[in-house]
């Protein structure tokens, strides 16, 4: 296996820039994500690792070597594809054999290889059968067999588990990260899905219009998200976001809202009067009798054991999870209390996060 590095890549199409100036360190052994809505640039991101694309600019390392203009069957990837694009006229033996022989691998070697490879992912018992009869989930073993058994320096995934429902999908995730555990692969994962990125990955780097916003291990993006974007496309519900005006400076532990001081991270830089934004995730929302900051609630969806209550304020509506057993009424007027530690506060106009002990220390809770 072997480290992947992209220094300032770019990919244009006919003037459009589909990948602009990405530069990111994917560590060996890693389970590295790409994630973000359709048309942000992750696949072309991926395609270009892989070598089925070669990028405008800039350079793509693997393993220390230069694979800039290589073509894909140079770079020593395997590459999974959301559709399985299995061979349908070849059983499952010999669709995960069909790479090894077209390396002209002695048959021995090619059958010891299958079968251990099919071991791995636990279908040794369906070698022989026909791909066309088998079910989405097994498709896509026998899709992952064909690339592990080629026992390549990097494995890429784009969307693998699209096709999939949702239970399989679930019990696909559980699989891939360990199958990744026990191979110690390099992976790069591309994927739309918040909840995938955040069950496996190792480090998320996530993707807007062409732009890497973030990247970094899952909590950290969870917890310190570098931009409103990366906030509002991470967490189920996203982190709310209350909009005042005002000017801060380095040092600063409050911020005014609705004539409310809330406590907030200790600043470590100053903007000038302008739009900022407050951000406060779901489960950090508390109803305070005592709060200055009021709201009136909007209404309440039921999850269980918790529930998600909406409230309008005056700096904009919010949703806090609090548990289910806190009874509250439609139209009530509520008190909304937050603990500093886990607030963000934003530039709204560029959309980036302040510097602020939130930033600068490990947050924990």
């Amino acid at each position: 296996m072997a480290e992947i590095r992209i220094e300032n890549v770019r990919k244009e199409f006919a003037g459009f820039v589909a990948v602009q100036g990405s530069t990111l360190t994917i560590d060996d052994g890693t389970f590295f994500v790409m994630l973000g809505p359709s048309g942000c640039g992750k696949t072309t991101t991926l395609r270009m690792i892989a070598g089925l694309e070669l990028p405008t600019s800039g350079r793509i390392l693997l393993g220390g070597e230069d694979v800039t203009m290589r073509r894909a069957a140079a770079r020593d990837i395997a590459f999974v594809f959301q559709m399985y694009a299995l061979y349908p006229h070849m059983d499952v033996r010999g669709n995960i054999a069909f790479p090894l022989r077209c390396q002209s691998v002695p048959r021995a070697e090619i059958r010891r290889r299958v079968e251990e490879t099919a071991r791995l992912l636990r279908i040794d018992g369906l070698l022989d059968r026909p791909v066309s009869g088998l079910s989405g989930g097994d498709r896509q073993r026998v899709a992952l067999g064909r690339a592990i058994v080629r026992q390549p320096k990097a494995f890429l995934m784009d969307e693998p588990l699209g096709a999939l429902d949702s239970e399989f999908r679930h019990l696909m995730c559980g699989e891939l990260r360990d199958l990744h555990d026990r191979l110690g692969a390099t992976t790069v994962y591309v994927t739309h899905d918040q909840l995938e990125a955040m069950s496996m990955a190792d480090r998320i780097a996530v993707m807007n219009h062409g732009v890497i916003e973030q990247h970094g291990p899952p909590q950290e993006i969870y917890d310190r998200p570098a931009t409103m974007y990366v906030a509002d496309f991470l967490g189920s519900p996203p982190m709310n976001f209350l909009s005042f005006h005002g000017a801060v400076r380095r040092g600063d532990r409050r911020v005014v809202i609705d004539e409310a001081a809330i406590p907030v991270p200790e600043l470590h830089e100053e903007r000038a009067e302008g739009p900022l934004a407050l951000g406060v995730r779901p489960e950090h929302v508390r109803f305070d009798d005592a709060a200055a900051l009021r709201g009136a609630v909007l209404g309440a969806e039921y999850m269980g054991t918790t529930q998600i209550v909406t409230v309008t304020t005056a700096a904009g509506a919010l949703k806090a999870r609090i548990p289910a057993s806190r009874r509250v009424r439609t139209g009530e007027t509520v008190g909304l209390s937050f603990r500093a530690a886990s607030l963000a506060l934003f530039d709204a106009a560029s959309g980036r996060a302040l510097r602020s002990d939130l930033y600068d220390r490990v947050a924990h809770g």
